[in-house]
């Protein structure tokens, strides 16, 4: 399953390298990080809370599932 995610607070590539080892923590498959649409993609099979909780954990504000 992929899913993607909005991350508020990633502006520059040590914070995407952060959100990635967070969410890669979780057994996530595969993670990509769009800074300049502050997006993550998330394949593996992750609830939202959990993803919430690494990308909190990790110094940034999750907001929920991108549309």
């Amino acid at each position: 399953m992929t899913k993607t995610y909005r991350v508020e607070g990633m502006t520059c590539g040590g914070c995407a390298n952060a959100v990635k080892r967070a969410l890669t923590r979780l057994d996530a498959r595969a993670v990509e990080v769009d800074l300049a649409g502050g997006r993550v993609t998330v394949e593996g099979a992750l609830d939202d809370e959990a993803v919430a909780r690494a990308v909190a954990a990790a110094g940034f504000t999750y907001a929920g599932p991108a549309t």
